[in-house]
């Protein structure tokens, strides 16, 4: 079973979180920012992971250090549950369709942090999230899984649209990303030996 259970606990956020890779899309988040919470419940709708996650965090002074801790745990456990990665495909990528909206997304669990991120939102507030800190999320998530993240929109009107077919993007290629190969059961998806 490729799951994780991580606790993160700073002076700015407390986390508790469960993960389990071949699930069934069931979720169970609370961040204490709904439209967040939203975004992490289709996360786990459209890549099929099982995903339990509680986040208290110092919201009194911004949404910052949740987002932030939040991808920081979610890209650990990820790297927790998949483990040595051996017979994994390793990279995925998706393109979601939302309404007007059209999103990409490529993943590669590479073993080295990098991220390019686009939504095209150019307002404040989307429900009750920072849109700038879309970016901090996905940033933090490449940080803690040490995975290549690469997210663009590529044209839509509504900026829920464009967040929301982001994030399924997201979802869509770390699940095709995790999945198992059998061709390449007993190999590491690296000419370099190392992950």
């Amino acid at each position: 079973m490729r799951k994780a259970v991580l606790d993160r606990n700073t002076a700015e956020t407390k986390i508790h979180l469960e993960l389990r890779i071949d699930g069934k899309g069931q979720y169970d988040i609370s961040t204490g920012i709904r439209f967040f919470d939203h975004m992490l419940d289709l996360f786990a709708r459209h890549g099929a992971f099982d995903l339990k996650l509680r986040c208290k965090g110092d919201l009194d002074v911004d949404q910052h250090h949740t987002v932030e801790d939040v991808g920081i745990a979610l890209g650990q456990a990820f790297t927790q549950a998949l483990g040595n990665k051996v017979g994994i495909l390793r990279a995925g990528y998706f393109v979601m369709p939302m309404d007007e909206t059209l999103a990409v997304a490529a993943i590669d669990l590479s073993g080295r942090s990098a991220f390019a991120v686009d939504t095209k939102v150019r307002v404040r507030l989307v429900g009750d999230l920072q849109t700038e800190l879309v970016d901090d999320f996905f940033e933090a998530f490449s940080r803690g899984a040490l995975a290549n993240v690469h997210i663009k929109v590529m044209y839509g009107r509504s900026n829920h649209h464009k967040i929301e077919a982001s994030f399924k993007a997201f979802a869509r290629a770390l699940r095709f990303a995790c999945s198992k190969d059998k061709r390449l059961a007993r190999v590491l998806p690296s000419t370099k030996g190392l992950l």
